[in-house]
């Protein structure tokens, strides 16, 4: 356990990008309510999921960890769930073929409700209203009624985090998550693909494995495990009140976790010394993630290690890079010879999304896929470069086919943005580009297995 920690111990500290209540009790009454309902995970799935984590900081696995920018009530059904869930299985199905190692899937799910704001109010014309912060806190329409920071719309959260858990886990387990099923989807999309003769020689050896395993006696009738799959959740832990209202002690080790997701992580915003929102995730057992951005110098990130993991846990910690596909190759090595020369024992995972978002010449906010993809790139060329592993892709997401990021083998132009842009905040990739960034990621998987294999020799 943590010293000198408790669940409140972080409002000591400077909490920024946290809402104005202006009702204060109504906040406590809200957090009262919160503090009684049942958690959301258990202490036990945190814990597994830090276990299969600690194997890919050994290099023996990769974390897969993608969905919403920002989850909305507005847009909650069962079928956008099922369709985000269907594509991070495909994903997964691909990027555990060609690195011939577990693939950790992990949700923006069940929780990805608050958005961090440059500024705390917003206006328009002679109005001056709070800035949305996320359905957790206010509503996008900028009105004062809609744009006032209510804190029960964290009961509503909650009760959505429950219902989209509740179809995760019946997802999981109840036979959607079949990997022959999984793979058909796939042949179905690569039906539909430009690129289809780019990656159909990848889709066409798993079928050949499939079938090899089936001729076995090896299918999802006679092996549990080809029927169902390990899926977790998590989410920035921004809105602290609603976090530490789902903080509960473990019956069986007397060790705190947030219990509002399996996987919390700290914004690039909000990992200064002094932060509230570090401060209270030191004090919680679940796996932690943290973003790393240019403004991240070296000593500054081994100051967090050493507060947020100082007993050096193996899958305690997720490093997300997040540079810009032009300043990857210049300002990740340093960070990652100096984690590797203290040792502290990290996942490193790239989210190529936040450096990449540009203005369309039609006035919305996109990110170009192929930025995208050149930041993947270079975040593989610098692990390779360092003798480290490259972990993990950090992604927003949708398995809707949004028009919101320019580019992919669909060619979304400028022009076309408009057609289906329906993000509450950043854009995402859609289900056709998500599943072509796997297959590129499949490639460069393939060259890291190749270099460990003539290290080996």
């Amino acid at each position: 356990m943590a010293p000198n920690w408790n669940p409140d111990s972080w409002k000591a500290q400077e909490a920024r990008h946290l809402p104005d209540y202006r009702e204060p009790e109504e906040l406590a009454q809200v957090e009262a309510t919160l503090s009684r309902f049942p958690p959301l995970v258990f202490a036990g799935e945190a814990r597994a999921l830090k276990a299969d984590l600690a194997e890919v900081a050994q290099g023996k696995g990769f974390l897969l960890q993608g969905g919403d920018c920002a989850e909305s009530f507005a847009e909650f059904h069962p079928d956008n769930i099922r369709d985000t869930f269907r594509v991070l299985l495909q994903m997964a199905v691909v990027l555990t073929f060609a690195s011939k190692q577990p693939v950790i899937k992990v949700g923006r799910m069940a929780g990805q409700f608050a958005k961090p704001r440059s500024a705390p109010t917003e206006v328009q014309g002679d109005q001056e209203l709070p800035s949305y912060f996320g359905d957790i806190i206010n509503g996008i329409e900028f009105d004062p009624a809609t744009r006032r920071n209510d804190p029960a719309r964290m009961l509503q959260a909650y009760s959505q985090s429950a219902s989209t858990l509740n179809l995760l886990r019946a997802f999981s387990n109840g036979g959607y998550a079949n990997l022959r099923q999984v793979h058909k989807w796939t042949l179905d999309f690569m039906g539909r693909s430009p690129w289809a003769a780019k990656f159909a020689e990848v889709s066409d050896r798993i079928g050949e494995a499939l079938d090899f395993m089936q001729a076995c006696g090896i299918n999802p009738q006679t092996v549990p495990q080809l029927q169902g799959t390990s899926f977790y959740t998590s989410h920035e832990a921004l809105l602290l009140q609603y976090e530490q209202a789902l903080t509960r002690r473990d019956s069986l080790t007397g060790d705190w976790y947030d219990c509002s997701a399996h996987m919390l992580w700290i914004g690039d915003r909000t990992r200064f010394d002094g932060s509230a929102h570090v401060e209270f995730l030191r004090g919680v057992g679940n796996p932690i993630g943290m973003k790393c951005g240019p403004s991240l110098e070296p000593d500054a990130l081994l100051r967090m290690l050493d507060t947020l993991n100082p007993g050096r846990e193996p899958g305690r910690m997720t490093l997300i890079s997040r540079f810009g596909h032009d300043k990857v190759e210049t300002g990740l090595p340093a960070l990652v010879r100096a984690v590797k020369r203290e040792g502290h024992p990290v996942v490193w995972s790239c989210d190529p999304m936040h450096g990449n978002v540009v203005k369309a010449a039609s006035g919305y906010k996109t990110r170009p896929f192929d930025r995208i993809l050149a930041e993947v790139r270079g975040f593989f060329a610098v692990h390779r470069a360092e003798g480290t592993h490259a972990g993990g892709i950090h992604i927003e997401m949708t398995g809707q086919n949004v028009t919101e990021c320019t580019g992919g083998a669909m060619g979304i132009t400028d022009e076309a943005l408009a057609d289906r842009y329906h993000t509450h905040c950043d854009p995402r990739l859609n289900a056709a580009q998500s599943l072509e960034l796997a297959f590129l990621i499949a490639e460069m998987l393939n060259l890291e297995a190749q270099d460990r294999g003539a290290q080996a020799a």
